[in-house]
């Protein structure tokens, strides 16, 4: 669960929960993304970049207003 401010979703704290989702990602699929990007001829970074977008909808965020 996210916890967030009404007040406080500025450019720091959606980069912030960047980070912890991009940090979610490659614990989780690293290995997995990284083979199928070998794989497919693909760009490691790219995939980690979109799975990391995709895994921001599966967090439940709490609003104190």
């Amino acid at each position: 669960m996210i916890y967030l401010n009404f007040s406080d979703l500025n450019g720091e704290a959606q980069e912030r929960l960047l980070e912890s989702s991009k940090r979610d990602v490659e614990q989780k699929f690293g290995d997995d993304i990284q083979n199928y990007a070998k794989e497919h001829c693909t760009n490691f970074e790219t995939m980690i970049e979109e799975e990391t977008l995709r895994n921001l909808y599966s967090y439940t965020y709490v609003f104190n207003i």
